[in-house]
């Protein structure tokens, strides 16, 4: 079993006599963990092991989808550490809106069908962590993590295990102990087979005034095409009539892109042989629905947002 190093934090009310808060501990294993019992939970893994359990191994140039649910509505938050300490932020990003707003039991995908970006393993080798951090109120990260540029994961002000989850125990210490919890999840970048190409992760160019660019990640982005305008612009309210299409699922998703472009996240999707409707949710508040139904020979689409 892994020893647990306890963290020491300042409690709010420090010398105004009330009992200390339990500290967040830290693990070789799960980074940080609430140490109070609560009925949240939130499960992270990847697509090559659904029970999060394991170590998968990927070889640089190969694709990797991480997955991500909780069982009550929560905010969620996606960290990558790297076999050399680097720390970056996964969810939320610039690439899916930003919107980290996940509805009781989903399953939320990194990347999505249809998200214009893939995850891609490069260099450093070894094992690789993915913490999933699960509050039900929102996080301010503003101290640990910030957006340098438009298309890259937040550059965390952090490096290491131990670094990440001493910062985390700051942010976690203002919100009720109940309402955060923690899962973690490995994934191993292997060495590529014999005369294969070695691919490792491109270094950002300098920019003045700025950081010095850092080394190679093991989990980087590469950014598809900007997907075109929606066809109903700025109206809150959009319908159109298509023919008659087979597949009624393919039409739902290639309208759904069209949301998801705008900062739209999906909570809730229900099918029927008829109809498929969806339902999304945007950083800032605002909500979407999506409807795609046959009526006859044809087809409606709807849109609301408001």
């Amino acid at each position: 079993m892994n020893a647990k190093l306890s963290l020491t934090l300042l409690s709010a009310a420090l010398g105004l006599g009330a009992p200390a808060l339990a500290a967040p501990t830290l693990s070789a294993q799960s980074i940080i963990v609430n140490p109070v019992q609560t009925d949240l939970n939130v499960k992270v893994w990847t697509d090559r092991d659904s029970s999060g359990a394991g170590t998968p191994a990927y070889r640089p140039g190969e694709k990797i989808r991480l997955f991500t649910s909780v069982n009550q509505d929560a905010y969620v938050y996606l960290f990558n550490v790297d076999p050399q300490g680097q720390v970056d932020l996964i969810l939320p990003n610039r690439f899916q809106g930003g919107a980290n707003f996940l509805k009781a039991n989903t399953v939320k995908a990194f990347p999505s069908a249809g998200d214009p970006f893939t995850f891609d393993i490069a260099a450093p080798y070894g094992v690789n962590k993915v913490l999933a951090l699960a509050s039900r109120a929102p996080l301010n990260l503003d101290q640990i993590a910030t957006f340098r540029s438009q298309n890259s994961f937040a550059s965390v002000a952090v490096t290491g295990q131990q670094g990440l989850a001493q910062a985390l125990s700051i942010v976690v210490t203002p919100v009720p102990q109940s309402s955060w919890v923690t899962d973690t999840a490995f994934y191993a970048v292997a060495a590529p087979a014999a005369g294969a190409p070695l691919r490792t992760a491109p270094a950002p160019a300098p920019v003045a005034a700025q950081p010095a660019p850092r080394t190679a990640q093991a989990l980087s982005v590469t950014v598809q095409p900007k997907a075109p305008a929606s066809p109903w612009g700025s109206a809150r309210e959009w319908s159109a009539v298509v023919d008659n299409q087979a597949d009624l699922r393919a039409l739902h998703d290639r309208y759904a892109a069209f949301l998801r472009a705008e900062g739209y996240t999906l909570t809730e999707l229900k099918s029927k042989n008829s109809e498929v409707k969806s339902e999304y949710r945007r950083a800032n508040g605002g909500k979407a629905e999506l409807t795609v139904k046959r009526k006859g020979n044809r087809v409606e689409v709807k849109v609301e947002r408001r």
